[in-house]
Order: structure tokens, then sequence, then C-alpha cells
């Protein structure tokens, strides 16, 4: 059995150290970065299995990793856990919306970092079937992790991908955002409910005229049309923008993709996975 690769991009070396040397004790492949440009590098030359990825990094950022990993087809099907000090409800919804599969604040107990790792590269995990899933001219092959359209290949992303997926295996049925969520992202919270409406229209502008095949059933969520059907993009509300927080500095064009502002008052993201901090685990 092949050993995971983490890359671990991050540049306080304290943290990085102690989140490679649990990371090893757990049996993974461990690559290091301090820097955005080195990770860039070490990405698109290592192909690891999972990205953790710290924000406020010098010399490149991390949403600008993220975008570049993202917009590359060598590293896009690479997921993205993102590790940062900021907590606000606003700032784990741009990661999300640029495509990260999970999102950590610090401080953080390494017990959970290395659950959501698993749980990510879980939900990544391809069932032991063989027989492509098929609507119109979409063909998505999951043991190959390759969608193609009209015989064209398409390159999706991870978030993307998985999407298309969860929609084509449950072809002709209706999926509420919260279902998305749980399927996609292993969480659903109503406040990221948006998320899901920023990657649906990423997916359909990749997926060309066969973006009809992804319909919307408003009010609820999304169905992918059976074969035969052109089941209608339908109508969407535009989501609303940032508010009264204001676009985050740095965000380069995040301030363009639209979601739900949270309420006041939320308690914040809850995952799926198993948290919890574990005796004697330390916080980073």
């Amino acid at each position: 059995m092949t050993t995971q690769s983490i890359l671990i991009v991050e540049d306080e070396k304290d943290i990085r150290e102690v989140l490679a040397f649990n990371l090893k004790r757990e049996g993974f492949s461990v690559l290091e970065a301090g820097d955005g440009r080195r990770a860039l590098e070490l990405a698109k030359e290592k192909k690891p299995d999972l990205i953790l990825l710290d924000l406020m990094l010098p010399v490149l950022d991390g949403l600008s990793v993220s975008r570049s990993l993202q917009h590359d087809p060598a590293t896009a099907a690479v997921p993205i856990i993102m590790i940062t000090a900021k907590g606000e409800e606003v700032d784990r919804i741009v990661g999300l919306e640029l495509g990260a599969a999970d999102y950590v604040t610090k401080p953080f107990s390494v017990r959970e970092v290395i659950l959501r790792i698993r749980s990510v590269l879980r939900r990544r995990a391809v069932p032991g079937e063989t027989v492509p899933l098929c609507c119109g001219d979409i063909r998505l092959d999951a043991a190959d992790h390759a969608v193609w359209v009209a015989g064209v290949p398409v390159g999706l992303t991870v978030t993307e991908f998985r999407l298309l997926e969860d929609l084509l295996r449950n072809k002709g049925k209706v999926r509420s955002r919260a279902q998305l969520l749980d399927a996609v992202w292993g969480f659903s919270f109503e406040g990221y409910a948006r998320t899901v409406d920023t990657h649906i229209r990423r997916l359909r502008s990749k997926l060309g005229d066969s973006a009809e095949r992804i319909e919307t059933v408003r009010g609820i969520g999304y169905r992918a049309g059976e074969d035969g059907d052109k089941a209608g993009l339908g109508s969407e509300r535009p989501g609303k923008g940032y508010g009264e927080y204001g676009p985050p500095a740095g965000y380069g064009d995040a301030d363009r993709l639209a979601f739900e502002q949270p309420e006041r008052g939320s308690e914040g993201y809850v995952s799926s996975v198993e948290s919890g901090e574990a005796s004697g685990d330390p916080k980073l």
C-alpha cells in the first residue's frame, strides 16, 4: 500500500515541525514548505495527496497559492485544508469558496487536524466500482478521477468533481444544499449554503452546453437531469456580498464570490469529523 503524502505549508517553524512529527507518527509521508512560492514548487513536483495550507504566508499568500493550484490541471485534484489564525465566519466561507476541502483555525488540536485529514482523504477515496456515471454528454469515471463532455476531457477541481459525482450518483433526484454540503464537504451548516451555489456556477461554466443537465430546483437545491432530458438551469437569486464586513484585504478576486452573510450569533463552523481534544493533545 502506497504511503499517502501530506504537504505542510506553514511559515511558523515550530508549528510545522510539530505537525510533521505527528503526521509521520501516523504513517504519512511529509513534505514541508515555509512560504507560498516553495509550496507551489513542491505541489507541482511531488503531487501530494493533501495540502495543509496556512493563509498568512510570506512571498505568496495562501489564497494566491490555492488559486494557482486550482487553476493548474496537474494539481487541481489535490484537496486543501486551510489553516489560519483568522477565525471570522467570512474568512472560512471565502476559503471554502476558493476550493478548500476543510478549514481549521488556530489554535488547533493536532489530533483534530489528523482526524480532519483522514476524513478528507476518506471522502476522496474512490468506491470499488468501474462503471462510469453518465448524464447526456457528461461522463464521469470515479476510478480515474476523470470527466468528459461530448468526448472532450474536462479539468475539474476536487470539489467540483465530488459535487458532479454526487449529482450523477443521484441522477433525477433533488439534492438539497445541506445534503450536498454534507456529501462533498463533510458538514452541513446554513451559513455555508451559498458555497454550494458558487461551485455549481463554476461547474456549469466548465460543462459548456451540457451545463443544462444541472437543474436548479428553486428554494431547495439542484438535480442532474435524466438522460434525454435537458433539465434547464433554472434561476438563482444573486448572492449577497460581504455586506458590512467589506472584502477582506488581500483576497484579490474573492470579493466577487457570492454567498449569504451568516446570521449574527451563529456558533460558527461545525465539522462532521470526530473532534474534541484528546487527553494531553497540544494546542497549536
